[in-house]
């Protein structure tokens, strides 16, 4: 596949056709904040937080859905960026409950860790009261609402690497929430295989193991991906058969 040239933060970078701005960036060193993105499950640029500029057009696109472009010059640092993200971050904040020190993902929680890299260390909107509860009737796992930032990794894993479909999301505005089966509780999904991909997935603490408490949350974020790409070599060396 013919390679594009473009630059990205004033590097110079060679990327393959098709590939996303945000993978080409990744490659060249620059890392572009994300919290929907995860390797091996689709793009869907839900959280909008990996927006950058490209020379030529008038508003920023999403580093995740924007395929490279030949002589592409791409800004992924500037003031107007870095404070549309600080701005996001607080109405996710702001949005749910999530309070890091009695949250089993602290420490270990993709929304706390970028909101510090980006200076966020107050909000000034004002948390709305906590409108949906937790989901405790699986045996193995829980869900709480309230820390869930919609970002839909655990639906794409768990519809595109296990192939189980459980996850979707209803409602609209602040009443959207997770649920499992079209609106059963979790523990009643017959779909559901247990395979605790979906909790991997989550980049905050709204999908946690029964029997974790405070800071204990860790999990293994490269599940989901390195099922992805071993398919990835099985499907390449059926090809080549």
């Amino acid at each position: 596949m013919a390679g594009v040239h473009l630059r990205i933060d004033g590097v110079d970078v060679e990327a393959p056709a098709g590939e996303s701005i945000m993978q080409a960036a990744l490659r060249a060193g620059v890392r572009v904040p994300g919290l929907c993105q995860l390797d091996g499950i689709s793009t869907v640029g839900a959280c909008r937080l990996c927006m950058v500029e490209v020379a030529g057009t008038p508003r920023a696109r999403p580093a995740c859905a924007t395929p490279v472009a030949e002589a592409m010059d791409v800004h992924t640092d500037t003031a107007p960026l870095r404070e549309h993200r600080r701005l996001l971050l607080q109405m996710l904040f702001a949005e749910g409950q999530h309070v890091c020190a009695v949250c089993v993902a602290n420490g270990a929680c993709e929304l706390q860790a970028l909101a510090a890299e980006v200076g966020v260390d107050h909000v000034h909107f004002t948390p709305a009261p906590t409108r949906l509860g937790m989901d405790l009737t699986h045996a193995r796992f829980g869900y709480d609402a309230s820390r869930c930032i919609l970002c839909t990794r655990c639906v794409r894993a768990c519809a595109e690497i296990e192939g189980a479909f459980t996850w979707g999301v209803a409602g609209r505005g602040r009443d959207a929430h997770l649920v499992a089966d079209l609106g059963v509780p979790w523990g009643e999904a017959e779909s559901c295989t247990s395979c605790g991909k979906c909790v991997s997935a989550c980049p905050v603490g709204a999908l946690f193991e029964k029997g974790t408490t405070v800071a204990e949350r860790r999990v293994e974020r490269e599940l989901v991906s390195s099922i992805a790409a071993r398919r990835r070599r099985e499907a390449s060396r059926e090809v080549l058969k």
